[in-house]
């Protein structure tokens, strides 16, 4: 039996274990990735996050508009004067006094800092574009690790399954044998334990099965059923090694959200250092004061218009040490960038040999299981003819079914690791899948947004 021949075969078991009662068209890998683009609540939250992150935009252009507000005031006097104009009486006054006025500040300039901070406020949403585009990348990933999951471990439980099977055949053999004198009662004790042993594999694998299902609902949103089989997408990779370093290095968004942070903080250096600049501004001001003074009667009316010029000389040492920790974080930023390449390559690195291994892998335990079922069946024949012992069929046995498991888990490495290669070099997207579900755009709410200065509805609607 080929490699490809046996991969469909257990493909098989694995879609008749996951099969419900009724007609229904098979779940693909892709069909799964794109439910999980859509619905997993961890891309969604990012997604959240990114559109707070836009509003930080619009916030800091504030600075360059001006400033609008009404004040007023009412309330109620009342006066009284004893021996009022020398006269010995008492004087009262009663009055409503009220004022109401407006001031609009205009600034003009503010030591550059709204234009840093809104240069700093930018860097931070194409940041936090890479910090959607990292979790998307996360949970396809561990979205189609679960659909292989899911898949494996079917078919091991189908294994295990057929195995008891075979156990109990082979016990009920030599039971036959042990009366009629041709075995002892070694060997019915060792094909009994050689089924109980058998019995709780597959009660593992039934847990392990289910913790896969558990993973399978928590990432995708779904129970599976119907699962197609999955092939690895080694075609979207590098050619090499080397290669795919080098585009990991340039796409992976851990080091271009690093970048990006790295940028904002240059610009929080400058909005720091802005304010031990000076600052200018206009104010215009009008009021109207109704019974000044207490006074009923007495109004007034008036308008301002001044200009205001602020030069910070010593603020107690705040702004200094705002721009020297500003510019520690900068150091710490940059510093980050190159912890993020190290992992970076690393991981793809790592990821690159793990799939060499798991191909190479997937031909050694394909001649394993071939070996096996050929030395199965000598066994049998030579214990037939007490050339051989139940102990001996019983290993055979064992032996074949470790090595099917292991080609198993060998086929689900390689599917899993070519992901986990496409993740570690940025490119395991929507796009790059061909998925078939409509892509988020976040710019599309930023450019809604980034000059938006009023209004309280957000995109969801509240």
């Amino acid at each position: 039996m080929t490699a490809v021949s046996f991969s469909r075969l257990l493909a098989g078991v694995a879609l008749v274990a996951l099969t419900h009662v009724g007609p229904a068209a098979a779940e693909t890998m892709s069909d799964a990735l794109a439910r999980a683009y859509r619905n997993n609540p961890d891309i969604n939250q990012q997604r959240a996050a990114t559109r707070a992150r836009d509003e930080s935009v619009p916030a800091a252009k504030s600075g360059w508009l001006p400033k609008a507000a009404i004040q007023s005031q009412v309330g109620h006097q009342y006066s009284e004067i004893a021996g009022y104009l020398g006269t010995g009486q008492k004087a009262m006054y009663s009055a409503n006094p009220a004022t109401v006025g407006a001031t609009l500040t205009q600034p003009l300039f503010d030591g550059q800092r709204t234009a840093n901070g809104v240069d700093q406020a930018e860097s931070l949403v194409l940041s936090q574009r890479e910090t959607l585009r990292q979790q998307v990348i996360t949970t396809l990933l561990a979205a189609a690790t679960a659909y292989m999951d899911t898949i494996r471990d079917t078919a091991v439980l189908g294994l295990q399954r057929n195995n008891i099977k075979v156990l109990q055949v082979q016990l009920q053999q030599t039971n036959d044998r042990f009366q009629v004198g041709e075995v002892t009662r070694t060997d019915v004790a060792q094909a009994e334990s050689s089924l109980a042993t058998g019995r709780a594999q597959f009660a593992l694998a039934q847990a392990n099965l289910e913790n896969s299902i558990a993973s399978f609902r928590r990432q995708i949103g779904i129970d599976p059923k119907n699962l197609a089989p999955a092939q690895p997408v080694e075609r979207l990779l590098p050619k090499t090694v080397m290669t795919a370093i080098e585009v990991g290095l340039q796409e992976a968004p851990l080091i271009t959200s690093a970048l990006h942070q790295v940028d904002a903080a240059e610009d929080a250096v400058k909005v720091a250092e802005g304010a031990l600049l000076p600052t200018v501004s206009v104010q215009g001001a009008v009021s109207r004061s109704v019974d000044t003074g207490g006074i009923s009667g007495y109004n007034q009316n008036t308008a301002s218009v001044m200009g205001v010029f602020n030069v910070p000389i010593y603020q107690g040492g705040q702004e200094y040490a705002a721009v020297r920790q500003a510019k520690e974080q900068l150091a710490q930023a940059r510093l980050a960038v190159d912890s993020q390449r190290i992992s970076i390559r690393d991981g793809i690195s790592s990821g690159w040999g793990q799939l060499q291994a798991a191909k190479a892998a997937i031909i050694a335990y394909q001649a394993a299981v071939n070996a096996a079922e050929v030395a199965l069946n000598g066994v049998r024949e030579e214990a037939k003819v007490g050339q051989r012992t139940t102990l001996d069929v019983l290993n055979a046995e064992q032996a074949l079914l470790n090595a099917r498991v292991e080609l198993v888990s060998a086929q689900h490495d390689r599917v899993v690791t070519s992901y986990n290669v496409l993740a570690a070099i940025g490119r395991l997207s929507v796009d790059v899948l061909g998925l078939n579900t409509p892509v988020y755009d976040p710019s599309d709410h930023y450019e809604r947004t980034k000059n938006r200065f009023i209004g309280l509805t957000a995109s969801d609607g509240r």
